[in-house]
């Protein structure tokens, strides 16, 4: 990267600084963080890599090794969207501090991810945290990690137009080596809690669907989770879903007229107490009782949330029929991506093996196993 950025960008004395950004995945927990609830996520060893240096050009310049789009974009126009390339995710970053009223100076810029693209991994806040801990340094604002965390987030839903939650950003910015991260994305409030699994490991499947339906699904599943607050509010005044519990929904379910919109808060509500017990299952290393939510989570995000689809649907019961799987699910947004799944690890191979096989025969794609390695957060390398 480093010979590649000097072909790129030519010599300066300045010595370019390198940082990193992990990808994520989220052990249970899904489509609550923005509905204020609790979700699970842990960083992961893939990530994407920045080489960054100041230039007195007054551009900056953007390119990665994963695509082959560049752009060199002068200081007055960086609030300008460059239609739907990943170029976006960055300057939605320089976007956020420009509006913090911090002086942003020129910069060349060089990417690169292993983070598989359309895994649902996070690549999109890895980029954009990877970003701000960057201009954070650089630039020396001295904004702490809840800071940047926020930017990253206002990045994708301001500049990008993803009305996601916080929780890719804050797992990414908070990662910790060998922890998960329990967080209260209402609150804010977190703990890490270790991983503790014993005999077992965490291997992710990636069916290499990409997540066509993702982005627009995504809002859609946002706009009627609006819905479904709005009216149970008119039995409890709340901020969001996760204010309520499933005894209170239960006895108020009835005020949500449209079918489709009662299921969207089931699972939300009920995901959100899952959440809570998977945490308490995993202090007391009760893992048995981990895989079985991680279980009824998919289930939920089938019946209730609709955004698994065939492949995520395949690669899960495939697992489900392997022996020495604790639990399985779809993590991410759904609609192809990523499983998550606990495995012991003297069936690791048994299980890449024949969900590998079956999968492919029953879909026609290739999936593809990576065994998760719990890293730390975004930060500098040199």
């Amino acid at each position: 990267m480093k010979a590649l950025f000097q072909n790129i960008y030519q010599n300066n004395s300045e010595i370019p600084s390198v940082f990193f950004a992990p990808g994520r995945v989220n052990l249970i927990g899904e489509h609550t963080d923005y509905n204020g609830g609790y979700v699970f996520p842990c960083a992961i060893s893939f990530g994407t890599y920045l080489i960054i240096r100041a230039n007195n050009d007054k551009v900056i310049r953007l390119a990665t090794t994963n695509f082959s789009y560049k752009a060199e974009i002068a200081l007055p126009d960086l609030q300008n969207k460059h239609g739907n390339e990943w170029v976006n995710y960055p300057l939605g970053v320089f976007d956020q501090f420009k509006k913090r009223g911090f002086a942003v100076t020129g910069f060349d810029l060089l990417y690169s991810g292993d983070i598989p693209n359309g895994a649902g991994l996070s690549s999109s806040a890895s980029i954009e945290m990877v970003t701000a801990v960057a201009l954070d340094s650089l630039l020396k604002t001295q904004l702490n990690r809840v800071e940047l965390i926020k930017i990253g987030r206002s990045a994708e839903n301001e500049f990008v137009g993803m009305n996601c939650g916080i929780m890719d950003q804050f797992a990414i910015g908070m990662g910790k080596k060998e922890s998960a991260l329990a967080l209260n994305c209402r609150s804010l409030e977190f703990q890490h809690v270790p991983l503790r699994l014993g005999d077992y490991k965490i291997v992710i499947a990636n069916t290499n669907k990409r997540r066509e339906l993702a982005d627009s699904k995504y809002n859609e599943r946002v706009a009627e989770c609006a819905v479904a607050l709005d009216n149970l509010r008119q039995a409890k005044s709340m901020v969001d879903l996760s204010a309520m519990n499933m005894d209170e929904f239960k006895k108020h379910s009835h005020l949500i007229a449209d079918e489709t919109i009662r299921k969207r808060a089931h699972h939300v509500i009920s995901e959100n107490n899952r959440v809570i017990e998977a945490i308490a299952a995993l202090i007391i290393e009760d893992l048995v009782t981990f895989g079985k939510l991680m279980n009824q989570s998919h289930q939920s995000l089938k019946e209730d949330y609709e955004v698994t689809g065939f492949e995520l649907d395949t690669i899960v019961n495939e697992a489900w029929q392997v022996e020495g799987v604790l639990g399985a699910r779809m993590t991410g947004a759904g609609f192809g991506g990523c499983s998550v799944n606990i495995v012991r690890k003297d069936k690791i191979d048994e299980f890449i093996q024949k969900v590998g096989l079956n999968y492919t025969e029953k879909t026609g794609l290739v999936a593809e196993f990576y065994i998760a390695s719990v890293g730390n957060g975004a930060g500098k390398l040199e």
